[in-house]
């Protein structure tokens, strides 16, 4: 699948846009915003990483507090019960 179809722009746009950015910032100038895009990506995706993993170390948490609250509850209904 195109990608460009996604987005419902032809090749022909996709040759304007260009020349405009070109026209615009000047070949010296793009590389140099790739990288800053690159960075920024590669920065966003290891917040969303991180994000996930605080998520999960907290469900693991919450988890095992929940099953030495249940172990504790357990504990105690057997000791009422002798």
């Amino acid at each position: 699948m195109n990608t460009f179809l996604f987005f419902n722009i032809s090749g022909g746009e996709v040759m304007v846009i260009f020349m405009f950015v070109l026209i615009f910032f000047g070949s010296k100038r793009i590389p140099e915003m790739a990288r800053t895009f690159g960075r920024t990506i590669r920065q966003v995706r290891q917040a969303t990483d991180q994000i996930k993993r605080d998520i999960e170390h907290s469900a693991r948490d919450i988890k095992n507090e929940a099953n030495e609250n249940v172990q504790s509850f357990k504990k105690t209904i057997e000791e009422n019960n002798k």
